[in-house]
């Protein structure tokens, strides 16, 4: 099993973030690398919580969006052909001391067959740094979003 922590400074509020984690619409994998649009199927999403299969390149897994605590989100991962036990993700949204947030997650990765536990390997030593420039990658792209939806209100008005 593999824990593995990261944590990026931003220019999100927690509900952009959120909003962005939780948009499962077209375009998904522009956003999150590992979340190819092919692989992505929305069972169900409410209010605060939803059920969503996703993956890419030959790995997926159903998870459990909880999103009901508005500095916390928690993925925990129901089913998958590679991860078991404990995987999942955590989000947090730390306040910095100089007034910013950050984007702060834990993603544990306990390989439930043979390929899982060798990919839990690699993924908590040497491919921490793939995991990591998607991460960076997925909050860069919400906050282009959001910054171009800031420009357009802006220019609207």
């Amino acid at each position: 099993m593999s824990t593995i922590h990261f944590n990026q400074t931003t220019t999100l509020t927690p509900e952009q973030y959120v909003a962005g984690l939780t948009d499962f619409g077209p375009g998904r994998s522009k956003t999150f690398g590992n979340s190819a649009d092919d692989y992505l199927k929305v069972h169900s999403k409410g209010t605060h919580d939803a059920d969503v299969t996703e993956g890419s390149g030959g790995i997926w897994e159903r998870l459990h969006y909880d999103w009901s605590d508005p500095n916390r989100v928690v993925l925990t991962t129901t089913d998958s052909n590679t991860w078991g036990g404990a995987s999942g993700y955590v989000y947090t949204f730390p306040r910095q001391p100089n007034g910013t947030r950050a984007v702060d997650v834990v993603i544990v990765r306990e390989g439930k067959t043979l390929k899982g536990k060798v990919l839990a390997l690699v993924l908590g030593t040497v491919g921490q740094g793939v995991l990591k420039k998607a991460f960076e990658n997925s909050v860069k792209a919400i906050e282009a979003r959001n910054n171009g939806a800031s420009a357009r209100a802006a220019s609207a008005s």
